[in-house]
């Protein structure tokens, strides 16, 4: 299972920039989105696509639509800062979400919710959280998507930020799963399951509810 890097100028620089703690809420949501849909874009080079023919006002052309019938599950909360960046690549995909926490002792996932339907209306799945720390919530996550029905290979992990112990842990667990895409990855991570430099508590950074 490879893990695609963003290499991009741009990438690194918002990437820099969702690093500083001095980054306004309004700041670190808008570098979320663009990255996000830059991962969106790079992520989505291999979809298939579906030939049809049609007539343009000057005359007629052979045109593409994308063929897979695409789905988006954010993970709670923290993936909602993805969601609409995907949404302006596939506005009528449906969004299915998840809803898991890490317990803070433990560094376990426990899931309280989900809106997956009884069976997929869907033929892949892009799964979305910025950060992939222990890799723990995204194997839950994971597993939350194939118990549904969805075949690992019709998966795609997107994030913005990624330990190396939890892309390692993900490759381990879910050896099948196509790719995962990232647009960095950090070697450390903390005794309590934090990235390190990493970006914080994304979820309290994108809705403005850290601590004094």
């Amino acid at each position: 299972m490879p893990t695609n890097i963003l290499s991009h100028p741009i990438v690194n620089a918002q990437l820099s920039k969702l690093r500083q703690s001095s980054t306004t809420p309004k700041e670190f949501r808008e570098g979320i989105s663009h990255i996000s849909f830059i991962l969106g874009i790079e992520s989505t080079r291999t979809l298939e696509e579906e030939s049809f023919s049609g007539r343009s006002p000057v005359g007629p052309f052979t045109g593409t639509v994308i063929k897979p019938r695409i789905g988006l599950t954010p993970i709670l909360r923290a993936g909602l800062g993805m969601t609409d960046a995907l949404l302006t690549i596939f506005p009528s995909a449906p969004v299915y979400h998840l809803g898991l926490f890490r317990e803070k002792v433990t560094l376990q996932p426990v899931e309280y919710y989900s809106k997956l339907p009884p069976s997929p209306p869907v033929d892949q799945v892009f799964l979305l959280d910025p950060l992939l720390a222990t890799g723990g919530t995204a194997c839950a996550a994971l597993a939350m998507i194939l118990d549904w029905g969805i075949s690992i290979k019709n998966v795609k992990l997107l994030c913005v930020l990624a330990s190396q112990k939890g892309l390692s842990h993900v490759q381990a667990e879910y050896p099948e799963l196509e790719v995962i895409w990232v647009a960095g990855v950090d070697e450390t991570l903390t005794a309590e399951g934090i990235i390190d430099p990493g970006l914080g508590d994304t979820g309290d950074r994108l809705f403005n509810t850290l601590r004094p």
